[in-house]
């Protein structure tokens, strides 16, 4: 099957951009015992929604649709033994 490019950018909202700026700060601070400023905050959230993003958005894609496959099993499973329980 031949996926459809698709040209889907995550967009976070403005108070999860602060938030995750706020982590990106709270990583360095706490892990490296750096300092980093705004405009390094804003690079690496700019990288990881450009190049990480797509990755777990694709990636919760497939998870979904093992979820729906799996469920619609079970929907049939369950049919059939309603079915064979009438008679």
């Amino acid at each position: 099957m031949k996926r459809r490019e698709n040209h889907l950018q995550v967009k976070l909202s403005d108070s999860q951009k602060e938030k995750l700026k706020e982590e990106i700060k709270a990583f360095y601070l706490d892990v490296r015992g750096e300092e980093i400023g705004m405009i390094e905050q804003v690079q690496l959230l700019e990288l990881f929604e450009e190049k990480l993003a797509p990755v777990i958005y694709n990636r919760a894609l497939d998870d979904a649709r093992r979820w729906l496959c799996q469920a619609m099993e079970n929907i049939e499973s369950d049919y059939y033994a309603l079915y064979k329980n009438e008679g």
